[in-house]
C-alpha cells in the first residue's frame, strides 16, 4: 500500500488528459505539463490554443518541445511502480524485512548465515556479490533464534540420534561428543519417511474403524427393519385377536339376551298361569264362603265335591324356580363352543 505522499507524486507524474503516466511530456507557457499526442489532438479537436486545466489562451500554436528531465523522472517513477509489486507491505503475520526502516517490506527470503530476512530490494546483495552468493536462503521464518544453539550461538545444522534434538558442530565437542549426528537435511528426510509410515498407518486405522461404522450403521437400520416388522407383525396379531373378542364377546351377549328373553317368556306365562290358578282359587273361595252362609242342610251337603278337592294342583315354585336359573353358569360353556 502506497504513502500518502507517494500517492501525491503518482497523481503529479499522470498527464490530466488521458489520466495515465506522461508520455513525451512537453509543457506549456503556463507551466502545466501534458503528453505531446494528448495536447496537440485536444488542440487539433477544440479549435482553440489553450491550457486544458487554466483556460489560458495563447496567440499561436506553440512549438512544443519534450522535457527530457521531467521525462527521466516519469520513467524512474515507472521502473519504481513495476517494482513496488513486489515490494508488498509486510502485513500482520507476514515475516517483515530486517534491514527496513519503518514502515517495513514483506521479506522474500531469510539468510541462515546473517541470520536476517531481507526483502527484495535488500536481497539483492546476496544475489550480486560472489561471496553473499554462498549463503544459504531459505523461505522466510520469523524464528530464526529457535534455529540457533543458545549455548554456541551456531546455527544448528545436525541432528542428534540418541537425544532426538538438533544441535551445532560445537556441541560435537561438548555434550554430544560421543553421539552419531547426521545432517539436518539427512534427518528431514528420514523423519518425513518415519512420518509417511506413521501416516500410512493412521490411514490404514482410519479406513478399518470407516468400514467398521459402516458396518455398525448398516446393522442397526438391518435390526431397526426386524423390529419394525415385528412390530407390525404383533400389531396385526392383537388386531386379530381384539376382533375376535369382540365377536366373541357380540355372541356372548346376544346368547345371554335369547336366554334372558325366553326365561322371561317362561316367567310370564308361569305368572299368568298363575293368575288363572289364583283368580279360581278365589271362584272356589267365594262359593265355600256362600255355603258357609246357609243354614239348609241338605244344600250344603249337596254342593260339588270339587269345592272341598281341587282336581289338580301344581307346584307353585317349580315353574318361576326354572325359569329364573342363573345365565352366569353357562357362560364357560358357551366361551368353550366359540
Amino acid at each position: 500500500m502506497a504513502s500518502a505522499s507517494s500517492l501525491l507524486c503518482e497523481e503529479q507524474l499522470l498527464c490530466s488528459i488521458c489520466l495515465d503516466a506522461f508520455t513525451e511530456p512537453v509543457s506549456t507557457p503556463c507551466g502545466h505539463n501534458y503528453c505531446k499526442a494528448c495536447i496537440t489532438g485536444y488542440w487539433a479537436s477544440s479549435g482553440q490554443i489553450q491550457c486544458p486545466l487554466c483556460k489560458k489562451k495563447f496567440r499561436k500554436k506553440q512549438q512544443l518541445q519534450v522535457n527530457t528531465e521531467f521525462r527521466d523522472m516519469v520513467e524512474h517513477f515507472n521502473n519504481m511502480r513495476l517494482r513496488g509489486d513486489k515490494d508488498i507491505l509486510a502485513k500482520p503475520g507476514e515475516v517483515p524485512c530486517d534491514i527496513c526502516l519503518e514502515p517495513k517490506l514483506k521479506a522474500q527470503k531469510t539468510c541462515l548465515v546473517c541470520l536476517a530476512a531481507y526483502c527484495q530490494p535488500h536481497l539483492e546483495p546476496h544475489q550480486r556479490v560472489k561471496s553473499l552468493k554462498k549463503h544459504q536462503l531459505i523461505d522466510p521464518v520469523s524464528n530464526l533464534e529457535d534455529r540457533v544453539c543458545k549455548r554456541h550461538d551456531k546455527m544448528f545444522e545436525l541432528f542428534c540420534r540418541k537425544d532426538q534434538m538438533c544441535v551445532c558442530f560445537m556441541c560435537l565437542k561438548d555434550n554430544h561428543s560421543s553421539h552419531e549426528a547426521i545432517p539436518l537435511e539427512r534427518a528431514f528426510e528420514e523423519r518425513k519417511v518415519e512420518l509417511g509410515y506413521v501416516m500410512s498407518e493412521i490411514k490404514m486405522t482410519e479406513n478399518t474403524k470407516s468400514m467398521r461404522i459402516k458396518e455398525i450403521k448398516s446393522s442397526v437400520e438391518q435390526n431397526k427393519k426386524e423390529l419394525e416388522k415385528e412390530i407390525a407383525d404383533i400389531a396385526e396379531v392383537f388386531t386379530a385377536l381384539v376382533v375376535s373378542l369382540q365377536k366373541k364377546q357380540a355372541y356372548l351377549i346376544k346368547v345371554i339376551q335369547e336366554k334372558q328373553k325366553a326365561a322371561q317368556k317362561e316367567a310370564e306365562d308361569s305368572m299368568t298361569q298363575l293368575k288363572q290358578e289364583v283368580a279360581e282359587s278365589r271362584r272356589r273361595r267365594s262359593e265355600i264362603e256362600k255355603l258357609l252362609q246357609t243354614e239348609d242342610h241338605l244344600h250344603l251337603l249337596q254342593s260339588r265335591p270339587s269345592l272341598l278337592y281341587p282336581d289338580h294342583t301344581e307346584d307353585l315354585f317349580s315353574p318361576l324356580s326354572n325359569s329364573t336359573s342363573p345365565l352366569t353358569s353357562d357362560l364357560c360353556d358357551i366361551s368353550r363352543q366359540t
